[in-house]
């Protein structure tokens, strides 16, 4: 997101355009510095499929579409069956689905495990069960959804080497639920925070969290975000 439209939006928050949301912890808000995965996929040849789940898609999209090497990120559902793919019926709780985002990448430029470490850094909060901030129910939960063995090897590992480390204070939350397949959102959910900058809920939950990537990995930031209608067949 370009820098004059962050401002305009954050300026939205100090004019008490905010009142009455929810306070997030101090994590949500400000991201945290996380060590490498010690066990990392090895690099492959040609585009490779991510799907994560973290709260609301619209925050983990925005933030995957401004990581270099990502080739696409496309808001969906997964956890569930094909019938139930659908957001007023997921919003129950009760489909077995949660938001969630197929982060497509390039291996060559980006690894499956530096993936993860945005992912675990400043997309979520994956110490929270069931939840991410104001929004509440197992659609929410923060949970990976593994490709393949490796990269549900990879991801288990590393939860194991963070909670190990004690890097959040508190137990890692997210499940790893392989063998479900990704199912796309509806148009008006995909590129939303990029449409939509000013919109509150994006402010105080969704910004932050692309501000926190650019400081804490810029190495990986891009400032145009990469967006579903330039990448919808890459993943």
């Amino acid at each position: 997101m370009r820098k004059p439209i962050m401002a305009a939006a954050l300026a939205l928050a100090a004019a008490g355009g905010l009142a009455g949301w929810q306070v997030l912890p101090s994590f949500a808000r400000e991201g945290i510095a996380i060590p490498p995965p010690a066990l990392d996929v090895p690099a492959g040849e040609g585009i490779e499929t991510a799907v994560l789940a973290g709260g609301c898609f619209w925050g983990v999209q925005g933030v995957f579409q401004h990581v270099k090497g990502v080739t696409g990120a496309v808001s969906g559902y997964a956890g569930g069956a094909a019938e139930t793919a659908r957001y007023r019926v997921v919003g129950s709780g009760r489909t077995g689905h949660a938001e969630a985002v197929a982060v497509s990448f390039d291996p060559a430029e980006i690894s499956y495990g530096e993936i993860l470490q945005v992912y675990f850094s400043v997309a979520h909060d994956p110490t929270q069960l069931d939840r991410q901030g104001p929004d509440v129910g197992t659609q929410y939960r923060s949970t990976i959804f593994p490709q393949d063995a490796e990269q549900a090897r990879v991801a288990a590992a590393y939860i194991a080497q963070l909670d190990a480390a004690g890097v959040y204070g508190a137990p890692i939350a997210t499940t790893i639920e392989p063998g479900r397949p990704f199912y796309r959102a509806e148009d008006y959910h995909q590129d939303y925070m990029t449409l939509n900058p000013t919109a509150p809920y994006i402010v105080y939950n969704d910004l932050p969290k692309v501000e926190n990537l650019e400081r804490l990995f810029p190495e990986v930031w891009r400032a145009d975000p990469v967006l579903v209608s330039e990448a919808e067949a890459s993943y």
